[in-house]
């Protein structure tokens, strides 16, 4: 099963519990499909399987064709070969966190549990490759500027800091939350990571959403503020995750919430010294701070007439999962094992954000869950009018819950 550190686990007994026991993918470990027993394929004739051209653009060319030269050599008889346009079925999908839950609602992805021999009483769509968590980002330039030395600790210097840089006229944006249905990360990154860093969490023991009232209530009112105040950028339900990055590494955003995935990114275009990472506000009231694992994964096109040499891929992958990681710097990266890579260990920025997620508690998203469009597109439609109206957060709340519960009738 997936635990972050044996040696933790002696302090903070409830990471292995039942419900992390069960949630949906990261509970799937390399050691467990190392030494699955699996029919090795050798085909007499040769089988061409296609995967997603993402990949590549993902991990690079180089990496890329180390990856499917070494498979090769273990399994004769079976090409990997890179998905065009003209490519009718690819056999190996590699998606992102957002595009996960649109492949679930469309049937796309094959089941792997008679591959693993897994059995959770749940379906195992796709094995997550590297992971990573969202985190606050602070241009330090502009919170030197508005007179902070330091990053925000809790909500209440996070709206402190964001009136500050408003009012300073610097011509940049305070904070930011891009909510766009386009953007299939959306909700997880701008809303559910804060119900989660203050203790909320979105499922019942019944395998069903549930929003906590007074959590919920009280953290919509608190993002609205910003919203009220003008502190957001411009047209917050029109513009993308990777617009608001665009517009940070400018120089142009104090404060946004990203995943840990877009580090490298910001010090290339950057530099070390111009931004720094932290926990998202929260105002602890006796629970943990706490976060959702979003991931780049693999799985098997519903479709694939070759889903046995299909699995043998998923499982080179899986095997070559540390390398994967180091090539994105990836925190927390491996999410089977208990120790980091050299690279977090070597770096400050890494180490940082390690040390992060060794204090955090993992809670669970909609990630790949049945009907997860419908029930984020939900409450997506309740928020905006919410934000747009006079509606109170309380009503939102039931508005939402009810809907919540009809859908899973």
């Amino acid at each position: 099963m997936y635990i972050k550190n044996i040696k933790k686990s002696i302090h903070l007994p409830e990471r292995i519990d039942l419900f992390l026991l069960i949630a949906v993918l990261f509970l799937i470990i390399v050691p467990l499909i190392i030494n699955l027993s699996f029919k090795r394929i050798t085909p007499s004739n040769q089988v061409n399987l296609y995967l997603s051209s993402y990949f590549e653009d993902v991990f690079g060319k180089d990496l890329t064709g180390k990856l499917l030269q070494s498979f090769e050599e273990k399994n004769p008889g079976i090409k990997v070969r890179l998905a065009g346009d003209d490519t009718e079925i690819t056999d190996i999908l590699f998606f992102n966190e957002g595009d996960f839950n649109t492949l679930i609602s469309a049937q796309s992805l094959g089941e792997l549990n008679s591959f693993t021999n897994f059995d959770s009483g749940k379906r195992q769509m796709a094995i997550p490759l590297v992971s990573f968590m969202n985190m606050l980002f602070y241009n330090i330039d502009i919170l030197t500027l508005a007179g902070f030395n330091s990053p925000p600790k809790n909500r209440e210097e996070f709206l402190a800091y964001s009136r500050a840089v408003f009012r300073g006229n610097f011509g940049v944006d305070a904070a930011a939350m891009s909510l766009s249905r386009a953007d299939g990360q959306a909700l997880s990154r701008d809303i559910f990571s804060w119900i989660f860093a203050n203790g909320g969490s979105l499922w019942s023991e019944n395998d069903k959403p549930v929003l906590n009232n007074r959590t919920f209530v009280n953290d919509i009112n608190y993002l609205n503020t910003f919203n009220r105040e003008g502190l957001f950028t411009l047209n917050i339900f029109d513009s993308t995750g990777a617009q608001r990055l665009e517009q940070f590494a400018a120089g142009k955003l104090a404060m946004m919430v990203a995943s840990t995935q877009v580090i490298p990114y910001l010090r290339d275009r950057m530099g070390d010294e111009a931004f720094g990472i932290t926990t998202i506000p929260y105002t602890p009231i006796g629970g943990r701070y706490s976060i959702d694992i979003n991931a780049l994964y693999a799985g098997i096109n519903a479709q694939s007439i070759h889903p046995d040499e299909a699995w043998l891929f998923l499982v080179h992958l899986t095997e070559n999962s540390p390398f994967l990681c180091a090539e994105l710097k990836a925190i927390p990266g491996l999410v089977t094992n208990i120790t980091p890579g050299d690279y977090v260990m070597e770096d400050p920025f890494y180490s940082k954000a390690w040390d992060i997620f060794e204090s955090s508690q993992i809670v669970e998203g909609f990630s790949g869950k049945t009907g997860a469009l419908e029930y984020e597109s939900i409450f997506l439609y309740e928020l905006q009018l919410f934000f747009e109206s006079n509606r109170s957060a309380l009503d939102t709340f039931n508005t939402i819950q009810r809907r919540w519960d009809a859908l899973g009738d």
